[in-house]
């Protein structure tokens, strides 16, 4: 039950608070980032023409606490399987593995045919498959996105960053169902030309064997 004695600055605050959350801002198709400013922007208009009256009608707090309702789940409904996609890392490698050349050649492959997000998941496995074969990452099974990310920026650690996002991004688009974008592609063809022409520091294994 809605309570007609609704405070009318509680009750814009937590529409304040719930639109304002980064998600939404951030959300995709920008369509939708735009209705969320749209109705921050109109929440501001009421909260400021309130103001300036002596009293204000309870039910027109209700409609708005309704109105902010509406809106809040529309945009979990559009958000929730991208943000839950997101959350978690997955495997890189999953059924028979290819070798880096291979994995970039399926990538071009699947690039020219126009499915971009194949094409970001074979490219963000040769990045992978590559620092494998050079010995920068250890070969096993079960390696998360987020895993490999970390362990390579240990060794690269000039690349962290963009390892980082090509991990974030091979998660996002191939697990979360994020539309991908050959601008994210090339960011990978150039992480991978990057990660192939670093040299790696020495590991923790190697040191104390050294030592």
């Amino acid at each position: 039950m809605i309570p007609v004695d609704i405070d009318r600055d509680e009750a814009a605050e937590a529409a304040r608070r719930e639109l304002a959350d980064p998600a939404y801002q951030a959300a995709e198709p920008s369509w939708l980032a735009e209705a969320v400013e749209w109705v921050l922007a109109r929440l501001d208009e009421l909260v400021s023409s309130a103001a300036e009256l002596t009293t204000a009608s309870p039910l027109a707090w209700v409609l708005l606490a309704l109105l902010v309702v509406v809106v809040v789940l529309v945009v979990r409904r559009r958000l929730g399987p991208t943000r839950r996609g997101a959350k978690a890392s997955h495997e890189v490698f999953t059924g028979d593995k290819l070798t880096a050349a291979g994995y970039r050649q399926a990538a071009e492959a699947a690039l020219a045919e126009g499915r971009l997000a194949d094409a970001v998941r074979d490219r963000f496995r040769a990045i992978v498959c590559g620092l494998e074969e050079r010995g920068v990452l250890e070969v096993r099974t079960g390696r998360t996105a987020d895993e490999a990310a970390n362990e390579a920026a240990h060794r690269l650690p000039a690349l962290a960053g963009e390892l980082r996002r090509g991990a974030v991004q091979f998660d996002d688009v191939f697990y979360g169902g994020r539309t991908a974008t050959e601008a994210g592609y090339r960011r990978l063809v150039a992480l991978d030309e990057a990660a192939a022409a670093a040299r790696p520091l020495a590991s923790a294994a190697a040191s104390g064997v050294a030592r």
